[in-house]
C-alpha cells in the first residue's frame, strides 16, 4: 500500500456553526520544475457518457453515479464472495484536515476529489500519485452552516465546475486546475454559502444554495458552463403564495397542531418575509432527460424553530420540487411538513427509480429519504405521494410544538435521514438509508431578524445521558417495509453505494468502512480508516480492476474525528 503524505494546513473554525473564511492562497501546484507529473491526456467528458454514466462499469462522472442519483455500481468484481479480500491499496492524504464529505469523479484513470476550504486534487485513481492541486483563494466573508465541507466537482468536456463557502461558481482546467472563470452566485454577507456539488447536462450548470439558517431567499440557478453566465433562476421561496394552503396535517396525515388562525392574522399584517424565508438547496438535483424534469428537495425555513414570522405554509420549504431543465419554469411541488418548526427540513438528493404503483403497475417515481425517518415515494409526472415507508427509525411525540423550556421530539433536527445520499439495488428493489437517532428537546425564542448571522429562534438540545446511534435501514420502493436494518453505535452521515456484486458500502464516525450484503444485512467486511468516514463512497475501474473509494475526514456536524485521507481499495 501506497501512503501519499502532504504538509497540514492549519485551520480554525469559530464555531460548528459559522466561521469566517480561512485565507487560502489560490495557486496550482505539481505544473512545473520537479514537481509531479502532468496529466498524460486531457479528459473529455460527453453529454453522451454523462447520460449513460449509470449503466457503465468503468468511470464515476457524477455525485451520485448519473443523473438518476440511485448510487449504483454496475461492476461485479468484488462481490459478497471475496469482499473479504478487499485491501487498501492507498491512501492520499490532503492538506486539509478537516470534515470531508465529498464524492470523488473519476475519468480514465484520474480522480478529482476536493476537501473543506475548497482545495481540488487530480491525482493518479490507482496509484494516489498527484497530478496537480489547486487552492481556492476565499474572500473576506463566509457564513456557513455545518462545517466548511466541499461535497465534491462535476465534470463535463474538460471543465470541472465547483461552488466554493465564499458562494462562488468556478471552472477549472482539468488537466491543469487553471481558473477558467469564476462567477459569484449570491452575496455571502447575507448567509449565502455553497457545499454541495454541482450538476452539469447540456451545457448548463445546475447549483442550489446553502444558508438556511440565516435568513436568506433560496433558489436553484443555472449558468452556462463555457462562460458561467446566469441562463435562469428558481426561487424556492416565491414573491407570493408561500402561504400554501394552510395545510394542517404532514404528508403522513399526521395534525401539525399549527394556529392557523393566529397565522392568518400575522400575515395579514406583514406578507415581506418571503426574502429571508430560507430554503436553502443542499444537494444534486435529479434529471429526468425524456421530460427535460430536475427535481430537487428544499430545506428548511428561517427562523429555523420560531415560526410567529413567518405565518403561512412557507413554500416551497421542506418539499420536492420539479422544474423545466431548460428553463426553470415550475412544473410541480410536495410538501413534507408545513411551516416547519423542528428543522426536519428535506435535505437527501432525490432519486429516479421506476416504482410499482398502489394498482401494481409500474410508474416512473422520484423518491426522498426524509429527516422524519420515513421514504417517500412520488409519481414522476404529477408529485402525488405513492407511498412512504415505514418509519426507519424511533418517532415519538409528533409534532409537539417548541416551547421556551424545551419540548422532546424524535427523531430529533438532524434526522432521520440527513444530508445523506441513498443508494438503490436493482436486483432486490431496495433503497439503503442512513439514519440517526438523537433524542433532542426543542425550545423556542422570539428572534428578529439579524441581517445575514445566525438565525435559529431557538436551540435544539441531545439529552444528556440518552443514547445515540445510527441505522442502515433497507426499504423496499414498491412496498414501503422496511426488509432489515443494520444498527451502528454511532449516529449515521454521509452516503452509500450498492453494486452489481451484491454489496453496500458506507462508513461510520468511529472509522470503519463496511460492506454489508446487499440482500440480507449481514456485514462482510469492515476498515477503519483512522478518521471519520463521513463521505460517499464511490466504485470504478481501470485497467481491468475495480476499485473502492473513500474520504475519511469526520465531520463537524456531529464532531467526529477530523482526517484528511482519500483510502482506495481494490482486491489483494
Amino acid at each position: 500500500m501506497q501512503v501519499f503524505r502532504h504538509s497540514l494546513w492549519p485551520v480554525a473554525l469559530a464555531c460548528a456553526l459559522a466561521a469566517p473564511a480561512a485565507t487560502a492562497q489560490q495557486e496550482i501546484q505539481g505544473q512545473q520544475g520537479s514537481g509531479p507529473p502532468m496529466i498524460v491526456k486531457a479528459p473529455n467528458v460527453t453529454q453522451d457518457m454523462l447520460n449513460a454514466a449509470h449503466s457503465q462499469g468503468v468511470n464515476w462522472l457524477h455525485t451520485n453515479g448519473g443523473y438518476e442519483q440511485q448510487r449504483y455500481y454496475p461492476g461485479t468484481q468484488i462481490n459478497t464472495g471475496n469482499v473479504k479480500r478487499l485491501r487498501p491499496v492507498f491512501m492520499f492524504q490532503t492538506e486539509v484536515k478537516e470534515s470531508m464529505e465529498t464524492a470523488p469523479i473519476v475519468v480514465d484513470g484520474v480522480m478529482y476529489l476536493t476537501t473543506a476550504f475548497n482545495h481540488v486534487y487530480a491525482i493518479d485513481a490507482t496509484t494516489g500519485r498527484e497530478f496537480w492541486h489547486y487552492k481556492h483563494k476565499m474572500g473576506p466573508i463566509t457564513t456557513f452552516c455545518c462545517g466548511p465541507n466541499n461535497r465534491g466537482v462535476a465534470i463535463e468536456g474538460g471543465k470541472l465546475f465547483m461552488g466554493t463557502l465564499d458562494s462562488k461558481l468556478l471552472a477549472l482546467d482539468a488537466k491543469t486546475g487553471a481558473v477558467l472563470w469564476q462567477t459569484e452566485i449570491a452575496d455571502p454577507e447575507k448567509g449565502y454559502s455553497e457545499t454541495m456539488a454541482p450538476t452539469v447536462i447540456d451545457g448548463k450548470v445546475l447549483i442550489g444554495t446553502n444558508g438556511g439558517e440565516y435568513g436568506i431567499r433560496g433558489f436553484v440557478k443555472a449558468y452556462g458552463a463555457n462562460d458561467g453566465k446566469l441562463l435562469w433562476t428558481f426561487y424556492t421561496i416565491p414573491e407570493k403564495g408561500h402561504e400554501g394552503v394552510w395545510a394542517e396535517n404532514d404528508a403522513t396525515g399526521r395534525n401539525m397542531k399549527r394556529d392557523i388562525a393566529a397565522e392568518k392574522q400575522a400575515l395579514a399584517r406583514d406578507s415581506s418575509f418571503y426574502q429571508t424565508l430560507g430554503g436553502g438547496v443542499w444537494m444534486n438535483p435529479a434529471v429526468d432527460l425524456k421530460t427535460r424534469t430536475i427535481f430537487f428537495v428544499v430545506g428548511n425555513p428561517s427562523p429555523d424553530l420560531y415560526g410567529a414570522v413567518r405565518p403561512g405554509d412557507n413554500l416551497y420549504t421542506d418539499s420536492m420540487v420539479a422544474v423545466n431543465l431548460d428553463t426553470g419554469e415550475y412544473k410541480w411541488h410536495s410538501q413534507y411538513i408545513a411551516h416547519d418548526v423542528w428543522d426536519l427540513d428535506a435535505v437527501s438528493p432525490p432519486m429516479l427509480v421506476d416504482v410499482k404503483d398502489a394498482s401494481g403497475r409500474m410508474v416512473p417515481a422520484v423518491i426522498h429519504g426524509g429527516k422524519t425517518g420515513h421514504v417517500y415515494v412520488h409519481d414522476r409526472a404529477t408529485g402525488k405521494l405513492i407511498r412512504f415507508s415505514d418509519a426507519m427509525i424511533p418517532q415519538e411525540n409528533m409534532w409537539v410544538l417548541p416551547t421556551a423550556t424545551g419540548a422532546r421530539m424524535l427523531p430529533g433536527a438532524n434526522g432521520g435521514v440527513e444530508w445523506s445520499p441513498m443508494a438503490f439495488s436493482p436486483k432486490h428493489r431496495l433503497v439503503y438509508a442512513l439514519n440517526l437517532h438523537q433524542p433532542m428537546t426543542y425550545h423556542v425564542e422570539d428572534a428578529k431578524y439579524p441581517g445575514g448571522k445566525l438565525w435559529l429562534g431557538g436551540a435544539f438540545k441531545t439529552i444528556e445521558g440518552e443514547k445515540q446511534w445510527g441505522r442502515l435501514a433497507a426499504v423496499n420502493v414498491d412496498t414501503g417495509k422496511v426488509a432489515w436494518k443494520f444498527d451502528t453505535e454511532q449516529p449515521l452521515i454521509g452516503g452509500a453505494l450498492a453494486t452489481g456484486g451484491d454489496l453496500v458500502f458506507y462508513g461510520e464516525g468511529n472509522g470503519f468502512i463496511r460492506a454489508l450484503n446487499a440482500g440480507t444485512g449481514q456485514k462482510l467486511w469492515e476498515f477503519n480508516c483512522g478518521a471519520g468516514a463521513n463521505a460517499m463512497p464511490v466504485s470504478y475501474m481501470v485497467g481491468g480492476k475495480q476499485y473502492i473509494a473513500m474520504g475519511c475526514g469526520g465531520n463537524t456536524q456531529l464532531d467526529f474525528k477530523r482526517g484528511n485521507t482519500m483510502v482506495v481499495f481494490s482486491l489483494d
